[in-house]
């Protein structure tokens, strides 16, 4: 009996003992918690503090504007008043957690794992090598912790500063014959075309405003010169000129095809769209003017011709031999809203080289930037 009760009681003592040290694991970690929730709002506000010092730094630098400024700011507190309480909430929790099964202390205790306390502050990426862009490695979270769906770092930029387009350009064309007028021209004004397709790219030249632009790109020129009175072109002695043809013609056609590299300083105004997703600059339905110059290369000059001889149909199709210039250079604009302009171009060098009587491309329609 008194070897039983010897055994008993150490026995008795230690579960004594772990019962006070499961109450004190218990009532530490409960102390440590409440002292972490109260640290929660105090490290969000300095970290707001960071990211409003670093907002109005760039301010200053004048990389955004007043507006630009003031929504970020308030972005800014959003998130870190969301962060408060999303924080505290997960401490709330485990106080609750811990309370409502406080017997099983010492299990709990092995289960809750401490967590490393780290406040994230948002920081904005160096602008000096990458301007307008932000960089989603740069920051100490993933870009999908403000629910957005796509990668920044390879798909979006913040601030677009240059657009691209598909322009296309088409109308009627004559040519600027030395000694006479456009009325006396001796080309058809219905039947002479041009059209013009290429791609361009339209960049801010302002940081912070988009009234002027620079616009540029490239394109392929096809000018089109339709002869009346029958006529055609004959290159004689380095000479080209208009004769008359021997046959009725129902078609004479004379066409000259080049690689240009347009360039346009373009004015207007634009709707300026400002979201927690970036600042975008819209040009639909604002007046444009663009004012600008063209230069490139003659890639080719062919002539049609179709008659009757003899009783039978002949199409006649002749390529080269026109001495034709080889630079092309010219000026060139338009202006009109949105994406439909009113356009036209002048060609400064002459259509023939060394010819006595010189000739320009002269060409105005519509063009369609889309």
């Amino acid at each position: 009996m008194h070897t039983l009760v010897r055994l008993l009681i150490p026995i008795m003592v230690l579960c004594c003992l772990q019962q006070v040290c499961g109450q004190e694991a218990y009532q530490e970690k409960i102390r440590e918690l409440r002292a972490q929730r109260e640290l929660v709002e105090q490290q969000e506000k300095e970290a707001l503090k960071k990211e409003v010092i670093q907002i109005d730094g760039r301010f200053e630098a004048g990389e955004i504007d007043e507006a630009e400024a003031l929504l970020f700011k308030e972005q800014a507190a959003q998130r870190r008043a969301l962060n408060i309480k999303n924080r505290q909430a997960i401490i709330d929790n485990e106080i609750a957690l811990l309370e409502r099964n406080k017997n099983e202390a010492l299990v709990l205790q092995d289960s809750i794992s401490k967590k490393e306390e780290r406040v994230t502050v948002y920081e904005y990426p160096d602008r000096e090598h990458e301007e307008d862009e932000f960089d989603c490695e740069f920051f100490e979270f993933g870009c999908e912790s403000w629910g957005w769906d796509w990668d920044w770092e390879d798909n979006y930029r913040y601030d677009r500063r240059t657009y691209s387009d598909l322009v296309m350009s088409f109308g009627f064309s004559n040519a600027d014959v030395q000694g006479l007028s456009l009325e006396a021209s001796p080309y058809k004004k219905a039947g002479s075309r041009f059209f013009e397709i290429g791609w361009s790219w339209r960049t801010r030249v302002f940081q912070n405003s988009n009234w002027l632009r620079f616009h540029y790109g490239f394109a392929f020129q096809f000018n089109g010169l339709k002869p009346k009175d029958n006529q055609y072109f004959v290159n004689e002695d380095g000479q080209t000129t208009l004769e008359e043809f021997e046959y009725d013609l129902q078609k004479s056609k004379f066409r000259m095809d080049n690689l240009v590299v347009p360039v346009y300083f373009e004015l207007g105004p634009s709707r300026k769209r400002v979201s927690k997703h970036g600042v975008r600059y819209s040009l639909k339905d604002q007046f444009r003017l663009g004012l600008g110059a063209f230069g490139g290369l003659n890639i080719g000059a062919r002539q049609k011709l179709k008659y009757t001889r003899d009783g039978y149909k002949v199409k006649d199709k002749l390529k080269g031999g026109y001495n034709t210039s080889d630079l092309i250079y010219g000026l060139n604009g338009y202006i009109g809203i949105g994406g439909v302009l009113l356009y036209a171009k002048y060609d400064l060098n002459p259509i023939f080289q060394d010819a006595d009587v010189e000739q320009r491309f002269v060409a105005f329609g519509l063009q369609v930037q889309i």
